[in-house]
Order: C-alpha cells, then structure tokens, then sequence
C-alpha cells in the first residue's frame, strides 16, 4: 500500500510538479528582474544548475527512448548520473546560500536542485 503511495507521489513530484516550478521560475525571473544582490545572484546560479540538470535528465530520457537504452553500467551512464548529481548538488548549495534574503527565485532554487537530486538518485538506484 505504501509502496504505491510513494511511487504516485515521486511520479507526481518529479514528472508534473518540478517542470511546472521550473517554468514558473522562469517567468518569475523574466519578470522580476531587478537590482542584482548577492544573495540573488546564489538564488540564481542555483536555480540555472538545477535547470541543467534538468535538461540534462530530460536529454537523456530522449536518448534512451531514441537509441535503445544503455548497457548496465555503461561508463556513458555513470557520468550522466555523476553530472547530474553534481550539478544538482550546486544548485542546493547555491540555493539555499540564497534564500537568505527575498528575491523572485529563492524558493525556487532549492526546490528544484533538490527535485532533480531526488530524480538523479532514484535513476541511480533503478540501475
């Protein structure tokens, strides 16, 4: 039962609720954009890494539906996880270093470098 829960919550989360946020980020900057602060600046070299690394998730899952997949372990794989994972992991950083002052991405960056962390170690542990 609660292994069903948390497979729909995950699929929401990561397939529905983290590109609508990254999209709304988006707009949020676009429109916003004011004075550069410090703490702005984190906010958003937080939110662009975890942008990457979304795309990166997203090139990948379009690879693998293209081409067939990978081999288990492929080298190829372990550095698409890697890299997915570290930029994940600096958009965190960068982000919640962030939050520490009002500006229109700073819950954004978080959240998402903390969805497509999330994503990155799921996929890590699917293979």
């Amino acid at each position: 039962m609660w292994e069903s829960v948390i497979v729909w919550a995950y699929a929401v989360l990561i397939w529905f609720a983290l590109p609508v946020s990254l999209i709304w980020g988006w707009a949020r900057w676009s429109i916003h954009k004011k004075s550069a602060t410090l703490f702005s600046v984190f906010s958003f070299a937080g939110f662009a890494s975890a942008t990457a690394s979304a795309l990166l998730a997203i090139a990948s899952v379009a690879y693998v539906n293209l081409v067939g997949g990978f081999a288990f372990y492929d080298p190829r794989l372990m550095r698409i996880f890697f890299w997915g994972g570290v930029l994940s992991i600096a958009g965190l950083v960068f982000g919640v270093t962030g939050v520490w002052r009002a500006n229109p991405l700073r819950w954004h960056a978080p959240l998402c470098a903390l969805g497509t962390l999330v994503f990155w170690i799921m996929a890590a542990e699917g293979e």
